[in-house]
């Protein structure tokens, strides 16, 4: 018994580490979306919303905003075409299937198992590039890192992408190597002895088809859900190079793999096109400012959201001793191909210079990459070259750092749950309780969709146009949070249906 439990130990642990990193995404699980990114999330749950109140039309995702914010066009039948509505279609399905939890929760609990699937598809494939213990750190820190933990339950599809993404790269991993160990000349020839090759040869080409099917989804939904994933193929690239050398050009299957992946987001692109009014304006994610490479743009990402936000500061020690120790001989077979996780990830920065040091967010898709070098780090400490220092030194050293980083994390992520404006939450209920459900309302919040997410209405996040020309495209209500006293200006011109310390409600098809 003793040596069954020595054996599936790592397993055990993996599963203890899942569990813990369940439990602790729920913490503020009930709450309104109205924390920290509430904007996005809110532009991505009321898609979700929009399928479970009029049906999955996939091909003509809709939300409430019908501003010309997003796109700089007027949005009357409120489109809204970025990424194709995977994450939504399960969040409104679960929703639907399952009453139990509202639309929000069954949001997080969706984005709750995508980030514990890239603490499975990390620990799958560190353990078998690198060994099981640096799989079982990659999977220990990506899940109880606090940025993760945050962005770990927000309804956001960017961590479903990093998960699909991972396990696309572990897919083809298992494809690429079991096309190795494949003897396709073996056949059926008189005798026993050579029934048993046949036979092997016939399992590995069924496993290296369900592989290669598997990568084809994985990677596919990825590039649906974000096509940033794009930069993240590139382990998948050194992959086939470190196979078949640059005869992977010449590989049909390759070739396959490379069209089907990308096909779908090429038909979806082409089939938004028809809906300029529905795209979000996104040249400017790229060089917006033309601040790449500038000052600021180090110090934002570099500085402030690797070193402070994700690691704590503490966790760049073992970032660097991984980055250094992957030079060793004992990775010297696996050595680019972890680096090619960080060439992928740097590479995505350099090119979406604007939109990560816009967003926090945006570095959703970095931290597994940031992990396994993190993981490589403390695989060091723990178990370092005889002779360098004594186990029980590093091992310390490791403890230290490890609690820092994650106590210095949650430090500076703590406030990231905190709903910033509860008065947006009570006059939207107050809003989707007073008002006809097709009614139009203005809910001016600078363009933030939150507090019109809050009302369950459609209508308008902010005075686009003067409230006459407003009225004229439909809008019935307009709703003022934390009123000032000269909000009240307007009752003279439309009656106040309701009035509190927390909000105004007019109603602007009647007169006071």
């Amino acid at each position: 018994m003793f040596n069954n439990l020595k054996k599936h130990f790592g397993l055990l642990l993996l599963i203890a580490i899942l569990v813990g990193g369940f439990a602790v995404r729920l913490y503020r699980f009930t709450g309104p979306i109205a924390d920290w990114h509430s904007w996005r999330q809110a532009d991505t749950s009321a898609v979700s919303r929009t399928f479970v109140e009029h049906g999955f039309d996939v091909l003509h995702p809709r939300f409430e905003d019908l501003s010309n914010v997003p796109s700089g066009l007027d949005n009357p039948e409120g489109y809204r075409f970025v990424e194709f509505p995977i994450y939504n279609v399960l969040q409104a399905a679960l929703r639907v299937t399952f009453p139990v939890l509202t639309l929000e929760e069954w949001g997080r609990v969706v984005t709750i198992l995508s980030s514990l699937g890239i603490s499975l598809f990390l620990y799958l494939l560190l353990r078998r590039v690198v060994d099981e213990k640096t799989g079982i750190f990659a999977a220990f820190f990506y899940t109880f890192i606090p940025f993760s933990i945050y962005y770990g339950r927000t309804i956001l599809p960017d961590t479903m992408m990093a998960m699909t993404i991972l396990g696309g790269t572990y897919f083809f991993y298992l494809w690429i190597e079991g096309k190795t160990k494949i003897n396709p000349s073996a056949s059926l020839r008189a005798g026993d002895q050579n029934v048993k090759p046949l036979l092997k040869t016939q399992k590995y080409l069924i496993r290296s088809t369900l592989y290669f099917i598997l990568a084809t989804l994985f990677t596919a939904a990825a590039m649906l859900l974000k096509p940033y994933a794009l930069f993240f193929t590139l382990p998948m690239i050194w992959l086939a190079f470190d196979r078949f050398g640059l005869r992977f050009i010449k590989k049909w299957q390759l070739w396959l793999f490379l069209v089907l992946s990308v096909l779908p987001l090429a038909l979806w692109r082409v089939w938004m096109a028809q809906y300029p009014s529905g795209i979000p304006v996104s040249a400017w994610l790229f060089n917006g400012g033309n601040i790449r490479f500038k000052g600021a743009y180090f110090y934002w990402l570099f500085a402030d959201r690797i070193a402070r936000l994700i690691l704590g500061y503490w966790g760049v020690s073992l970032l660097t001793a991984g980055a250094l120790v992957v030079w060793g001989k004992q990775y010297k077979k696996t050595a680019w191909l972890l680096l090619s996780f960080l060439l992928s990830s740097l590479l995505y920065m350099v090119v979406i210079a604007r939109g990560n040091v816009q967003h926090d967010y945006y570095q959703i898709l970095i931290v597994p990459s940031l992990v396994i070098f993190v993981a490589l780090g403390g695989k060091f400490l723990f178990d370092p070259p005889e002779g360098v220092f004594p186990p029980v030194i590093g091992r310390l050293a490791l403890l230290v750092l490890t609690l820092f980083m994650l106590f210095f994390g949650w430090y500076f992520i703590r406030d990231y749950f905190n709903i910033n404006n509860p008065a947006i939450v009570v006059a939207g209920q107050a809003v989707s309780q007073m008002t006809p459900s097709n009614a139009k309302i203005i809910a001016p919040y600078n363009g933030d969709t939150s507090f019109l997410y809050q009302t369950d209405r459609q209508g308008w996040a902010s005075f686009e146009k003067p409230l006459p020309e407003l009225i004229r495209m439909g809008a019935d209500y307009l709703v003022l949070v934390n009123p000032r006293p000269e909000d009240r200006n307007i009752g003279k011109q439309y009656r106040i249906v309701s009035e509190t310390p927390d909000y105004i409600l007019f109603n602007l098809r009647q007169k006071p």
